[in-house]
């Protein structure tokens, strides 16, 4: 159980990260742009896998994390540092979101890597997964999009 509840602590964070690094790249886009909608609710939606995460650790007699790692917090001052650098262009927040979901992405195949997960700890997993997916399609789509229109 001490494995299960490590794996579920990690997405709690890889979540945590995906919430704080979308905030700020919502921040970070013009106001009138339809990004910071994206960006505002991809973010609600990481809050959400988290919290739903977190009550899977508590029930299976866990205490569960409530910060993002060390690594995220990295990757958002990355954020902030590439969106002055780039004029906080819609383009560069794109390219951020993308590596972002990409972390996440490898985070989750790792987890469902774990043979020993409880089946209903694996269902809740398998469907957040399938989210990220189409969160990483969604953002590396748009940014695709970007490029073509700056090209």
């Amino acid at each position: 159980m001490d494995k299960t509840l490590k794996i579920l602590n990690d997405l709690i964070e890889t979540s945590k990260d995906g919430e704080y690094g979308f905030r700020s790249c919502a921040e970070h886009v013009r106001d009138n742009s339809p990004l910071r909608e994206l960006f505002g609710n991809r973010a609600n939606e990481c809050r959400s896998a988290a919290a739903e995460l977190q009550t899977l650790v508590v029930r299976l007699g866990g205490r569960p994390s409530d910060e993002g790692s060390v690594l995220g917090s990295l990757h958002r001052g990355w954020v902030s540092v590439r969106g002055a650098l780039a004029g906080h262009s819609e383009q560069a927040m794109l390219e951020e979101c993308e590596r972002g979901e990409d972390q996440a992405l490898d985070a989750y195949r790792e987890a469902l890597d774990e043979p020993e997960l409880p089946p209903d700890v694996r269902e809740v997993l398998e469907r957040q997964y399938q989210g990220v997916k189409r969160n990483h399609a969604q953002i590396r789509n748009l940014r695709d999009q970007s490029r073509a229109q700056q090209a």
